[in-house]
C-alpha cells in the first residue's frame, strides 16, 4: 500500500504516519511522552499549524495532530465534512490509536470539533483550550468562519481551476493570512502554500464549507462542564473576540484570554504567550 505522507522538510515530518481507519486514510502526527492531549487545526489549515507551539514547550504531553478529514493529507470521501460527522471520525481514530486525551486543543474550526467530541460524550479530557474559536454560522463571507484559505477557494468552487504554485501560492497565502490579522514570517507560510497547491487540500477544505453547520452546538454550549480556556486575538479579522465572549460566557467553567495586538493564528503569532497561558491554566486546572 502506497503511503502518503507529507514532502521532506514538512514540519514535525518524521513524526507522521499514515493511520487506516475507514472511512479516512488519516495522516497523523504523534510526537513527545506524557498525558495525551489531542490537538485539532483549523479549516484551510493542516498539522503544521502546531510546530511552533510545541517548539515553545507547550507541556510535556504525547500529542496527537491528525489533518482532518480532507485537509492536508488525510484522505477522505466528499462527504464526511459535517461536524457530526468530524467529531465521530476522530473519536474513531482515537478509539484506534487507544488513545483517551486529558487535553483537547482546538483552533478555530477545530475548536468546534473539540467542543463537539464533549458535548457528545466522545471524549472526556480534564481541559479544552480553544484557540480563536470558530463557534458560530457564518453569514455571507466564507472568511467569517474559515481562517487562512477559504477567502481563496471560496472563489473557486468549480473542480479543475488554476492552483497557484511556487512564489504564487506564499503570496496568495500571505495575502488571505494577513487579511486575517496575522502576519506569518516566510518559514511559516511555505507550509500554507504547499496546501493550497494541492487539489484534495482545496476540494475538502470546500467540503467542509459547504457542510458546516454549529447551531445545535451553539445551544448545547451551556451543558458543557469541562474546565475550558478561550485563547482569542483581539486583532482576528476573521472571527472577531465577540465570538469567543458569548462561548465563554454561555458556558459555566470558562475563562476568556484576549491577547491583544494579535490576530487569527494566535499560536503561530504568539506561540511563546499561547503555551505559557496553556500551561498554567492546565496547572491550576488540575488543582482544583
Amino acid at each position: 500500500m502506497t503511503v502518503h505522507l507529507p514532502p521532506p522538510g514538512w514540519p514535525n515530518r518524521s513524526a507522521s504516519q499514515s493511520v487506516q481507519v475507514a472511512p479516512h486514510r488519516w495522516h497523523v502526527q504523534r510526537k513527545g511522552a506524557g498525558p495525551t492531549a489531542l490537538m485539532l487545526h483549523g479549516a484551510g489549515a493542516s498539522t503544521h499549524t502546531w510546530a511552533p507551539l510545541l517548539e515553545s514547550g507547550i507541556g510535556d504531553w504525547d500529542a496527537i495532530m491528525p489533518d482532518l478529514p480532507g485537509h492536508g493529507f488525510t484522505k477522505s470521501p466528499r462527504g464526511r465534512a459535517r461536524l457530526p460527522d468530524v467529531a465521530s471520525d476522530v473519536s474513531t481514530l482515537l478509539t484506534h490509536l487507544d488513545a483517551e486525551p486529558e487535553v483537547i486543543i482546538g483552533h478555530s474550526a477545530g475548536g468546534a470539533v473539540a467542543l463537539e467530541l464533549v458535548r457528545r460524550s466522545l471524549c472526556k479530557p480534564r481541559q479544552l483550550i480553544i484557540l480563536n474559536g470558530a463557534l458560530e454560522d457564518f453569514q455571507g463571507a466564507a472568511g467569517v468562519l474559515f481562517p487562512v484559505m477559504a477567502k481563496v477557494l471560496a472563489l473557486n468552487p468549480l473542480t479543475g481551476f488554476f492552483l497557484p504554485s511556487g512564489d504564487q501560492a506564499v503570496k496568495q497565502a500571505r495575502s488571505v493570512i494577513a487579511s486575517t490579522g496575522t502576519e506569518l514570517p516566510e518559514k511559516l507560510l511555505k507550509p500554507y502554500a504547499e496546501l493550497i497547491s494541492r487539489k484534495s487540500h482545496v476540494d475538502g477544505t470546500l467540503a467542509m464549507m459547504a457542510q458546516w453547520s454549529l447551531a445545535e452546538l451553539g445551544k448545547a454550549l451551556p451543558q458543557i462542564e469541562t474546565p475550558t480556556l478561550f485563547i482569542h486575538g483581539a486583532a482576528d479579522e476573521a472571527v472577531g473576540v465577540k465570538v469567543a465572549q458569548r462561548a465563554a460566557n454561555a458556558m459555566p467553567n470558562a475563562d476568556l484570554i484576549v491577547l491583544d495586538e494579535v490576530g487569527h493564528l494566535s499560536h503561530e503569532e504568539m506561540p511563546d504567550r499561547v503555551a505559557q497561558e496553556v500551561r498554567a491554566f492546565c496547572i491550576m486546572a488540575s488543582a482544583n
